[in-house]
Formats: C-alpha cells, sequence, structure tokens
C-alpha cells in the first residue's frame, strides 16, 4: 500500500480517493520526487485501438508482478516436487490440501476435482494480489472494480459452462425455474431467476472490490490524520490504530480469496447439479 506522503497534496489535504483510484504511473521513492519520497514512473500510453484504450496502469502492473510472482513460486516450490516439502513448498501445499479438502470436495463432491486447477489459480492469483497491495507502494488490484468484475465474470462464465456440459442446454436452462410451478407462476419466476442468476457475479465483484478498499482507505486517513491536523502529537495514535488495520488486512486479504474461491465452487456446483 501506498505510503500516505504519496496521497498528499501541498495544501496538506489527502487525496484518499486518488490513492485507490487507478492510474498510468506507478508511485516510487526519490524517481522525479519533488518531496523526496513521492516519486512517480510514467508508463508507456498506447493509441487506442478501436475505441479501446489498451495503455499500461499500475493496477495491470500489479496484476502482471502478481502472476509472475505466482508461477514463480508454485515452479520453484513444486518444480522439482519433494516426498517431504519444507519451507514455502509446505506452507503452499497446505493450503492446496485445505481448498481440496475443507471446500471443493465437500462442496462438489468427487466431481470438483475437475475444477480445483481453476479454483486453485482463482484464490492463488487474489490472494497474491491482495497481499502485494500492502507492499509501500504498491497498488491493490482488486480494489478496481474492473479487475473484480473481469473475475466474476470469468466464474460466470465457469458456472453456466459446467451446467451445460452436465444438463445439456435445454436441461441447465430448464433447471434454472423451478418445477411444477403453475403457468401463471412463470411470469413472475423467471425474470427473479434471471435477475438472481445475474446477481450471484455481481455479488462476487462488489464485495471483494468493496473489502480490499475500505481497509486501504481507513489505514491512509490514519495516517493522513498526521498530515491533516499538522502536528504530530497524534503520531503515536495514528501509527497504532494504522499498523493494527494493517495486521487486519493480511487476514481480510485470506479472507476474501477464500471467500470467492468458496461461492464459486458453490455456484458451480448449483449448476452442475441443479438436483442437490
Amino acid at each position: 500500500m501506498a505510503d500516505a506522503n504519496a496521497g498528499a497534496n501541498t495544501d496538506g489535504q489527502v487525496d484518499v480517493i486518488g490513492h485507490i483510484l487507478d492510474r498510468d504511473y506507478l508511485e516510487v521513492p526519490f524517481l522525479n520526487a519533488h518531496h523526496l519520497i513521492d516519486g512517480r514512473f510514467d508508463l508507456p500510453q498506447l493509441e487506442p485501438i478501436l475505441g479501446i484504450d489498451l495503455s499500461l496502469t499500475r493496477h495491470v502492473v500489479w496484476m502482471w508482478l502478481a502472476s509472475g510472482l505466482l508461477i514463480t513460486t508454485l515452479i520453484a516450490c513444486f518444480g522439482r516436487p519433494k516426498l517431504v516439502p519444507t519451507g514455502l513448498a509446505n506452507a503452499l501445499e497446505a493450503i492446496v490440501l485445505f481448498i481440496r479438502d475443507e471446500v471443493v470436495l465437500p462442496v462438489m463432491g468427487e466431481s470438483g476435482r475437475t475444477y480445483l486447477p481453476f479454483l486453485l489459480t482463482i484464490f492463488f492469483f487474489i490472494l497474491y494480489c491482495n497481499l502485494l497491495g500492502l507492499v509501500p507502494y504498491s497498488a491493490t488490484a482488486t480494489g478496481n472494480i474492473s479487475v473484480t468484475v473481469a473475475l466474476a465474470l470469468i466464474s460466470f462464465a465457469v458456472t453456466q459452462g459446467a451446467g451445460i456440459a452436465n444438463n445439456g442446454l435445454f436441461g441447465h436452462l430448464k433447471a434454472l425455474v423451478p418445477g411444477g410451478l403453475p403457468a401463471p407462476l412463470l411470469i413472475i419466476m423467471i425474470p427473479i431467476e434471471i435477475i438472481g442468476l445475474i446477481a450471484k457475479p455481481f455479488a462476487l465483484a462488489i464485495r471483494l472490490f468493496a473489502n480490499m478498499i475500505a481497509g486501504h482507505i481507513a489505514i491512509l486517513v490514519f495516517l493522513g490524520l498526521i498530515i491533516m491536523l499538522r502536528t504530530y502529537w497524534v503520531a503515536p495514535v495514528s501509527v497504532i490504530l494504522a499498523a493494527a488495520l494493517y495486521l487486519l488486512e493480511i487476514f481480510i486479504g485470506f479472507v476474501q480469496a477464500f471467500i470467492f474461491t468458496l461461492l464459486t465452487a458453490l455456484f458451480v456446483s448449483m449448476a452442475a447439479h441443479p438436483d442437490h
């Protein structure tokens, strides 16, 4: 998470909204800095293609870093698997086994093994993005609604694909509405079920987005009190509260990755086995 000084304006105010928004530059210390630590590195910008801006932003860069770090750690830990893993490999294996034995298999049954690689990818990608967002001068990609919507749409696509693969297209569509209802009730139930179908990925996107930006805003506000009040007397209280929230944010990073994975597994299972 970026330093409070990086979000401060010259008039002594803290730009809370500017801190959480996506930018076309990276916040870095010492580089092109006006106040030593509030430097920035401008990212290359591209001409729009068919009206779509594909320029780099800091959230894109940090997503790439999260993906690269995830791939690197997994290859380093499991590229040459050991009979008894140690260190980071042991910790990652414990997480994988927990997701498999406590989430996927209880919720989806043995058929859930097919979706285990996808669910683990979702979990670790969100986790790495969440935790990297706590590094000074970084940015939380999962605090961007566009990113969480994209993840939710992927979850939605896999959910519908699982329903169609297991029940066929017409069977999947038929399962969306409870059977045995009188014809007049179908006029009401069909729109309700369609709204519920859309609400599931919407809830996934909003829950992850809101939880990730809320903690960052709170930490920035506590640290920003030192700047806004222009006194060091509040520094001990501000730093202690910010540090406590910082530790809580580490826990929330794990919890939100877990919740997104759990709900995705539940939605996939409901679509694949609507009779259960």
